[in-house]
């Protein structure tokens, strides 16, 4: 018999003192904005960027066909706020020994040794620490922070950054993130280059009332291959925090990205996350996520298919349990011909918890012989819980091959019995089946990922049964 694992909520809800070299009052206004783009000493066309989305963002609305954002109040929120720490470190060691032991508890310095081509590590605003190893250097791949890219790269940022991947008036938290963007990823690789480990980066949020806008552009240029992976935690408030980053995916000619991550903030904050990813001729673009920890989310990845005989997989895991909504989904758009794309979902609700998929699979007039496949499946532990379906399928074309399922079952007394009968536990049981249900996800998450994954699945189960 497999011993349980178990893990201490401590790991991630552990908070160091606030130490701040700047920090924004509560609120957005243009001052605050022009001051953010002042500290990162941007370049015009930047800060009239960030303006705009301002502008944008005053006049949207706070959409109301998800889950309710009435209690996330936007003038109480921290939208930039920079750690008294070095940017952009190579050496663990020159980090603030607080910032260096939380990054330290959840493992990212031991994974960086053996399992990954480079790290990036943000704390609150900043990008506290970046390294990549010299190989890849060499080879032309660019592995930076976002603000050193606006400076280093500028012609490649301003031809993608918010353009036609995310334009900045996408919807209202698009237009806020294009105003008060900070940190981040940026990940060019060349031509016909594979990164053999993946590349990884490490959002976290300590403050409270704090707000994470952390942008991602990755760029694979064609022939080339590279995996990705992003993390993100924060400790528990009695106050709400908010979360809107943008991750923009380009992959070119038979080119091929696999982008990965567990987002584990904590129960006070509103996840509302943006990604999205265009796909040429021949490449191939696969997402794999695990979700929860936050209160609220919106989070729903999205590829655009526009290549012919491009591909895109998505493969996720939502988990809601008592007063959480969790409300994820993918959205695919066919424009290339023989065009593919499979979407696995699940999810698993506990107590009150409130799980969705909402999905998008659109097939342009144009996409002959496209084919899809979407598969939901939902796990209830108890008559509390809650899940839904809302597939939305537009199909403008005959010649395509379109599949949608959707389950929901319940952990059965007898299921449970029988388990019982072999010798296990009853939380033991509940286990085993639970870790049945979310095996697809687990095999395709890096090791150390999944692991993770599974320990926070079962820390959210203590108390379930029994």
């Amino acid at each position: 018999m497999t011993e349980a694992i178990t893990i201490s909520r401590e790991t991630f809800d552990h908070k160091n003192e606030e130490r701040s070299i700047y920090k924004t009052k509560e609120g957005l206004s243009e001052e605050i904005v022009r001051e953010i783009s002042r500290q990162k000493q941007e370049p015009e066309w930047m800060l009239k960027k960030r303006l705009q989305g301002l502008e944008l963002f005053k006049k949207a609305k706070i959409p109301t066909w998800g889950p309710s954002l009435k209690k996330l109040d936007l003038n109480n929120i921290i939208y930039f706020n920079r750690p008294d720490s070095i940017k952009n470190a190579q050496d663990w060691e020159a980090l603030p020994q607080d910032i260096r032991k939380t990054f330290e508890r959840l493992g990212i310095p031991e994974a960086e040794k053996t399992k990954l081509s480079g790290v990036g590590a943000q704390y609150e605003s900043d990008v506290v620490y970046h390294t990549i190893k010299k190989e890849l250097e060499e080879k032309g791949v660019i592995f930076s922070d976002m603000d050193v890219a606006v400076k280093e790269h500028p012609e490649l940022i301003k031809k993608y950054f918010m353009t036609t991947c995310v334009p900045i008036n996408d919807h209202k938290f698009i237009m806020l993130h294009a105003a008060v963007w900070s940190g981040g990823t940026f990940i060019y690789v060349p031509k016909g280059v594979h990164v053999p480990l993946p590349l990884q980066a490490y959002f976290r949020m300590n403050a409270r009332k704090g707000g994470q806008f952390e942008h991602t552009l990755i760029i694979i240029d064609e022939g080339a291959s590279v995996q990705y992976i992003e993390g993100c935690s924060a400790p528990q408030y009695d106050v709400n925090s908010l979360h809107a980053g943008c991750v923009e995916i380009f992959v070119h000619k038979n080119a091929r990205c696999r982008y990965s991550s567990v987002e584990n903030w904590s129960k006070n904050t509103y996840n509302l996350n943006t990604k999205r990813a265009i796909v040429d001729e021949q490449g191939v673009m696969e997402w794999i996520g695990g979700n929860m920890g936050s209160g609220v989310t919106m989070l729903y990845p999205s590829t655009v298919l526009k290549g012919d005989y491009s591909r895109a997989d998505h493969l996720s895991i939502a988990f809601a349990g008592p007063g959480q909504n969790q409300d994820t989904g993918a959205k695919i758009i066919h424009i290339g011909k023989k065009t593919a794309s499979t979407v696995t979902a699940k999810s698993i609700s506990r107590g009150d918890g409130i799980t969705t998929y909402r999905g998008l699979l659109k097939i342009n007039k144009s996409a002959v012989g496209a084919k899809s496949n979407v598969a939901c499946d939902a796990l209830l532990f108890d008559k509390e819980s809650v899940t839904n379906t809302y597939p939305y399928i537009d199909i403008k074309q005959k010649n395509v091959d379109i599949g949608h399922e959707a389950t929901v079952g319940k952990i059965s007394d007898q299921q449970i019995f029988y388990l019982m009968s072999r010798g296990l536990s009853e939380q033991q049981a509940v286990q085993m089946i639970v870790s049945g249900f979310i095996e697809p996800i687990m095999k395709a998450l890096p090791l150390e990922y999944a692991v993770e994954l599974n320990k926070l699945i079962e820390l959210e189960m203590e108390g379930s049964v029994g």
